[in-house]
């Protein structure tokens, strides 16, 4: 039997990462929290937690804080790594349209993914960490604050099978495994839906389909969480005036995948990273798996005749 592709690059140990993006992790949600109850903030960052209107959506001082923590804890612990570091709030000064990367391995961060819910008080909000390889996650950490939550995914190759493994921790170190859903039928699936990005189309689709349910969660990877823990079993990310981009979904993907579920376009097409263009467009399918077939020949059915042309 061939032996399974890496999970981080030549030279770096799946339990070296680990151990240094615990502590990481967690002073981000330690930064998060005081932001979040305005108090002072750890590690020296200023307390005054301030909004301005950052093209795609507020921008705050936690965002800030967290991505100087992560980018500059990753840099000190690995830095002669063969990685490149992409984060939400470096995309701007990093990327060229139309242009990839020129890395092989490539971190995605989203330092805090759900910054509306962040600043609304919900404690739906997460921070996203991916490690991608040749355009396809092999590594993915979802931390949640605010339920004390770590998720980590890791998917040797890229791919989901037998090595893949996906676990939640405490602060303490206990883990917990994933708990996908039980649920089959297209009639009895729960769905998890944004709150903050939803449109017509989006109500048409769901109503089409007669799913068994629905609940609302902020963050991606706060919806993601809710199917790892059996309390949904699928998310739909429809693409309108805008789309989610890379930092958004490659965690989430990862752990996900990693814990045996499905993401993908509704066509059965799976997500691509670092193409030169960091929106994924289409109609995204996260779900706890077994259904996930059936789900995207029937959304991608309904969406042909809700609207023709639309790119699944």
């Amino acid at each position: 039997m061939m032996p399974a592709a890496p999970v981080v690059p030549v030279g770096i140990s799946s339990d070296q990462l680990l151990a240094v993006l615990r502590p990481l992790c967690w002073g981000a949600a330690d930064i998060l929290l005081a932001y979040g109850r305005g108090e002072q903030p750890p590690h020296g960052f200023s307390p005054a937690l301030s909004v301005e209107d950052g093209g795609d959506g507020p921008v705050s001082a936690a965002d800030l804080a967290v991505n100087h923590w992560l980018l500059e804890g990753l840099g000190t612990a690995f830095p002669a790594a063969p990685w490149t570091l992409l984060s939400e709030e470096t995309a701007k000064q990093q990327l060229q349209p139309g242009v990839p990367l020129p890395a092989e391995w490539l971190w995605i961060l989203d330092p805090l993914d759900g910054t509306k819910d962040f600043l609304q008080g919900t404690g739906e909000y997460a921070v996203h960490l991916a490690l991608v390889c040749g355009g396809r996650p092999t590594f993915g950490a979802v931390l949640l604050p605010a339920l004390e939550e770590l998720w980590f995914g890791l998917l040797p190759g890229g791919e989901a099978g037998p090595a893949a493994e996906a676990w939640c921790e405490d602060r303490a170190g206990r883990r917990t495994l994933p708990r996908l859903s039980p649920r089959r039928a297209l009639g009895e699936l729960l769905l998890v839906a944004s709150r903050n990005h939803r449109d017509q189309r989006l109500e048409d689709l769901l109503a089409a389909l007669q799913l068994g349910g629905s609940l609302s969660i902020g963050s991606v990877g706060g919806k993601v969480a809710t199917i790892l823990r059996g309390e949904s079993d699928l998310y739909l990310s429809l693409s309108g005036r805008s789309a989610p981009k890379d930092w958004d979904m490659a965690a989430p993907e990862a752990v996900l995948r990693a814990a045996g579920g499905s993401f993908s376009h509704a066509d059965g097409r799976p997500l691509l990273y670092n193409t030169g263009d960091v929106q994924q467009s289409g109609c995204l399918i996260a779900s706890h798996g077994p259904s996930h077939g059936e789900l995207c020949g029937q959304v991608a059915a309904q969406l042909a005749s809700l609207d023709p042309g639309f790119r699944v």
